[in-house]
Parts: C-alpha cells; structure tokens; sequence
C-alpha cells in the first residue's frame, strides 16, 4: 500500500499479503494523515455507512470460523450465559446436535424457537427437550436465517 492509496486495500494487498519490509515510522504516519484527510470528507451517514461495511468486512471470517468450529462444549456455554442451566443446557445441545442444527448455534436456535412459540430463552429450552420435533423446519430456505 502506498502513502497516497486508498482506504479499502486493492486485491492481493491487505492483511493476507506479507510485507516484504516493515514500514517505518514516518510511512506509517504518511498513510494515517492520508486516511484521515479521506475520512474528513465523508458525511456522518457515509462515515457510518462505512463503519458498518468495515465491520461486517471484519467479522465475516470470524461468523465462519464460528459456524464451521463449534462443540457442544462451546454450545453448552452459550446456553449458560444465557441463564439456562447446565443439566437442561446438556439435554438442549444433545437435541439440536441430533437435528444436525449445531452449526447454527444453540443460543440462536433457542431463540428462534422462543419466538416462534411466544416463549422466553427458558421455557423455549424446556420446549426442545420435551420435543425434539420443535427443531423440525425451523431453519427453511428464504428465511434468512
């Protein structure tokens, strides 16, 4: 990247592509004072309008990672901080890992089913392990979710 490029890096620049050199000091400045006189001639909207972007950007890797390497070690403590407790948390995470629905996270499928049967996070846990089957279609294309 040089002093004078753009915020967004250009393909095959940014954090996948090593530097060869460390930049020193004074090129670190040169590019921060050329972000900023960037920034400054966005609007509050365009400035949020870029936040967003910049952070939806950020954590899309991490979204992955997280549907693609969870457990139900990591479910189950989800579960836990969401006030459902540790024996019933184990019966939650036995019964969506058995609807192949893990990946989508135990805490999201609790709330899901929570709100489409008008239930708090609690009673919606009560409600998928007394039946399983609340789990069934819950996740159908075109919802979004």
């Amino acid at each position: 990247m040089t002093d004078t490029a753009p915020l967004t890096p250009e393909p095959g620049e940014g954090p996948d592509t090593p530097e060869v050199t460390a930049p020193t000091g004074a090129d670190r400045t040169a590019r921060m004072e050329a972000r900023v006189e960037e920034l400054a001639t966005l609007s509050d909207d365009e400035l949020k309008t870029r936040f967003w972007d910049l952070t939806r950007q950020m954590m899309t890797p991490v979204v992955d990672l997280a549907r693609t390497h969870t457990s139900p070690s990591i479910e189950r403590s989800v579960l836990l901080r969401m006030g459902i407790d540790s024996v019933s948390s184990h019966g939650v995470v036995d019964a969506i890992a058995e609807a192949g629905l893990l990946g989508k996270g135990a805490g999201h499928v609790v709330l899901l089913v929570g709100e489409k049967h008008g239930l708090d996070v609690r009673a919606a846990a009560a409600r998928i392990t007394e039946d399983p089957s609340v789990l069934t279609g819950l996740f159908t294309k075109g919802d979004g979710k």
